[in-house]
Formats: C-alpha cells, structure tokens, sequence
C-alpha cells in the first residue's frame, strides 16, 4: 500500500447492499492512470465490490462493509468523511444512462460543480466544455447545450454522464458495465474513450464481455462467488492464467 502509485486499495473488503451478492475479503490496490477490469459471472458480487468504493452501496437499504477502502492512503470509511464529497472523488457512471431528465445538457454536467461553493459564470462554462470535451461529446452538443438531455442519443447520453462524472475532477472514474445498454457503435466510443481518460484518471470497470476487457484493460480481476480468484496484468491472465478457475471462464466454460 506504500506505492506512491496506488491511489485507491482495498484492505480484507466484504461488503454487500440489498440482495447482491456479499464480497468476501477481498484485497486489491489499484494504480494510477490505467484501466483495471473487473470480470466474473453475474451475481459474483463485481458490482458490489465497486459500489462499496465509493460507498454507493450505502444507499440501499442494508448495506455494510467490514475492512476498509483506501483513497491516497486514507480510509473513505473512516469518521468524519463526507460520503457526498468522496463521491466528488471516485466518481461512477452506471450500466445504463442516467441523464437529469429535466435538466439540460449544460445543466447535467454542472450539477455537481454547483455543489458547494458559487462559481462564476465564465469558470462555470469553461469547465463544463472541458469536460463535454474530455468525454468526446463537445463537437456534437456545443449548439444545443440548453436543450434537454433526454433527447440524446443512448451513447451520447451515456458520454454525457462521463462528462458529468468527470467534471469536477476525480481521481478515480468507476463504471459498471457502461456499454451493456449500447449499440455496437456506442460501445467503440465510450471504449476510445477510455485511452484518452486514463492519461488524467485512474478507471475501475465492470464488464461482462471478455473481449471488452482484453482491449481496454491494463490489468483484469476475476471474480467468482464473491470472491477474488486471481488478479494480474491483462495479457498475462488472458493467455496464461494462474487459475483453473479463470481459464474455464474466459475460455467460456461456465459463467
């Protein structure tokens, strides 16, 4: 945990929320500036495990966690951490889009700058065309940035939410399963997307789809029945897992 890299670890995590399936004690660091995979089954508890790191999963009912989360070296778990100014942090975009329904395009990606303390009209502008470009959806919005978001196409609406995300910028972008609702052309701009995003942010994503995680991902976890299996670098666990288990997996055996 004292690598200068790491920004954001787990630490003997288990963690459940509703009737997801619980993680059990699990521990993983995560370095700066890539993209690490989280793969396994449905129902293996991925999700789970990144609502907790955020602590999203606290918002449904019954939700707990023992162990703890490290955000630059600091429990997000610990007394005194503002979930709301965490989540300002570890930012996450969700499996299906989740625009502001009436809110405007504009008004969708500031709703968290207005969060806290007043910002001038013009800052407020400027950040928000940073990250509508930052999430490669500028070029197609920037005449229309008072009009309803809902009127969006699905992919535009979905990098809408990246650009909402990554607005006040965080450290850390989680996404769970963000392509599952999209077309296949949707799907290649948000995983171009993603190249481009690591250079600023650290990314945790969630996916079902064995290739998706073999193209975009620098390192891949594989989960089963809440717990970690096996972690490594990309390439290494898709050609030579250490795991049966992870090999009668992605070579599609089960699951």
């Amino acid at each position: 945990m004292a690598d200068a890299a790491v920004r954001i670890a787990t630490e003997r995590l288990s963690a459940m929320y509703g009737k997801s399936t619980a993680v059990k004690d699990v521990t993983l660091s995560f370095a700066a500036n890539r993209v690490h995979a989280l793969i396994g089954p449905s129902g293996c508890g991925k999700s789970t495990f990144l609502r907790a790191m955020n602590r999203m999963h606290e918002l449904t009912p019954g939700g707990w966690i023992t162990g703890r989360v490290l955000l630059d070296g600091q429990d997000v778990y610990a007394p005194g951490v503002n979930p709301m100014q965490l989540r300002r942090r570890v930012g996450m975009v969700f499996q299906k889009p989740t625009p502001f329904p009436t809110m405007s395009i504009f008004d969708n990606v500031a709703a968290g700058l207005r969060v806290g303390q007043r910002r001038p009209k013009a800052e407020l502008a400027e950040t928000v065309e940073q990250a509508l470009r930052g999430a490669a959806l500028w070029d197609e919005v920037k005449d229309r940035l008072a009009t309803s978001a809902v009127a969006l196409s699905g992919g535009q609406q979905q990098r809408l939410c990246v650009a909402r995300t990554i607005a006040p910028q965080p450290e850390v972008i989680l996404l769970d399963e963000p392509t599952a609702s999209l077309d296949p052309q949707g799907t290649q701009r948000i995983e171009e997307l993603l190249f481009t995003l690591k250079q600023t942010f650290t990314i945790i994503i969630v996916t079902h789809n064995m290739q998706q995680a073999a193209r975009v991902s620098d390192t891949t976890t594989f989960f089963y029945l809440g717990g970690m299996v096996e972690t490594g670098a990309t390439r290494q666990l898709f050609t030579s897992p250490a795991r049966e288990e992870t090999e009668a997996y992605i070579t599609g055996r089960f699951g």
